[in-house]
């Protein structure tokens, strides 16, 4: 364990990974590599609604914060490229599960109270 850190700082480096955790499709794509590793076109189907850039991005951000692996294998035309967590990816997916659980949980409540409030988003 490190120094103790002021999330809510923004010069504080937790800061920057909860961003990271929070990104739009961050929690989506570590999910879906959950099973183990998948081509880029095999992600594409699985994440719904994700564009090719967005995943891309999303994948490089991923890779160059040591959270997935991608791997090529140039020996196969077109070179297979495939991701995959890394441990430390690993390691955030597994605190993830509960808010996952907790999203699939409570999305009924939510929607309701958007409805509620008159919320564009519901």
């Amino acid at each position: 364990m490190g120094a103790a850190h002021d999330s809510l700082a923004a010069r504080c480096p937790s800061w920057a990974v909860l961003n990271l955790i929070g990104a739009r499709w961050v929690p989506t794509v570590l999910n879906a590599l959950d099973p183990g590793p998948m081509r880029f076109t095999e992600l594409k189907k699985v994440v719904e609604g994700v564009t090719a850039k967005a995943l891309t991005e999303t994948l490089r951000t991923l890779e160059s914060d040591g959270l997935v692996d991608r791997v090529e294998t140039p020996s196969v035309t077109p070179p297979k490229v495939e991701y995959s967590l890394t441990p430390l990816g690993r390691s955030l997916f597994e605190v993830l599960i509960p808010v996952r659980d907790w999203a699939e949980q409570h999305a009924g409540d939510i929607a309701e109270a958007r409805g509620r409030t008159g919320d564009p988003d519901s």
